[in-house]
């Protein structure tokens, strides 16, 4: 099997975090295994009695994963799983450390055939997942204008979210969308570049991929229970790259370490009830990757990491 290049983000910064040098015995959970970048260096640091339980919803990571981790057999464990899954992968308070790394890998990216990227021509898929049935192209081709442009909007936050969908459902009345570049030409005759860095179907590429692998969904769920995974003490550490996953885990860190519940949707400071908090902040405020990491791997560029640690 060839085995993909992928390099990492914010490595030492997630080493740091977790406080793998901490543990040396430790148990740890890489809940976005990829293609092992984040847990070899785990694994190594935490030598020779540390181990690693890895989950990833991509097939085709768990076998690249298995041969890149060989030399670590004995110590390590890989489950085929998405993030919803993760309560089933242990009983709570199993781990000292979970990792929750939410970028596409560079290999996904760089396969066109997986569909994830338009800058490489391949059929518009996009599912982390291919066992499941529901792919990009269905959903370019057969929702409504309303419903596209609500996903553009809402996960991509694409202010030009309903000119695109008309134009979508327009186009498709002369042939449907089967292709990565045909989506992304589409987009760009309908937002011009205009001097712009970034390609015009970026959000709207961004949007299809969470609306398709259900992340917002996955990602609630996944925090929550790796929550409960954690022994006292362990720590949590979530690298995002979109602002959509950066303020899901704020909000989740924020609730969890309050000191105090109230019902309904406002926080009104009269009805507060105080109570125990469950996690406290680590690492709040978003720690960015240096310009030398941007410089050697451009895709770390929009990372950020937070990381809370459960009280006991």
């Amino acid at each position: 099997m060839s085995v993909s290049l992928h390099q990492p983000v914010l490595l030492r910064e997630t080493l740091e975090a977790l406080g793998v040098d901490a543990r040396p015995d430790g148990r740890w959970l890489d809940a976005t295994l990829g293609r092992a970048g984040h847990a070899m260096a785990i694994l190594e640091k935490s030598a020779p009695h540390g181990t690693l339980v890895g989950v990833d919803r991509d097939a085709d990571a768990i076998a690249e994963s298995a041969v890149r981790l060989e030399r670590f057999a004995g110590r390590f464990e890989l489950r085929h799983a998405n993030f919803a899954e993760l309560a089933d992968v242990a009983p709570p308070g199993s781990f000292d450390g979970v990792l929750m790394d939410l970028g596409v890998s560079s290999p996904q990216l760089d396969s066109a055939e997986r569909g994830f990227s338009f800058q490489r021509e391949g059929p518009l898929d996009m599912r982390m997942d291919r066992r499941q049935g529901l792919t990009a192209a269905e959903v370019v081709n057969r929702c409504g204008e309303t419903e596209l442009a609500g996903i553009f909007w809402k996960l991509g936050e694409e202010r030009a979210s309903r000119r695109i969908a008309k134009a979508i459902v327009a186009e498709r009345r002369q042939r449907l969308f089967q292709t990565t570049t045909q989506l992304a030409a589409l987009i760009e005759r309908v937002c011009p570049r205009s001097g712009r860095k970034t390609h015009p179907a970026t959000r709207v590429f961004q949007a299809l991929r969470c609306h398709v692998n259900s992340e917002g969904c996955s990602l609630t769920s996944g925090l929550a229970a790796a929550c409960a995974l954690l022994k006292p003490l362990g720590r949590l550490v979530v690298i995002t790259f979109q602002s959509l996953e950066a303020r899901a885990v704020k909000d989740f860190g924020n609730e969890r370490s309050r000191d105090y519940e109230f019902d309904g949707p406002v926080d009104v400071p009269e009805l507060r009830r105080p109570r125990s908090p469950e996690l406290r902040w680590i690492e709040r405020k978003a720690v960015m990757p240096t310009p030398e990491e941007e410089a050697t791997n451009p895709r770390a560029r929009s990372a950020q990491l937070r990381a809370l640690e459960k009280l006991g």
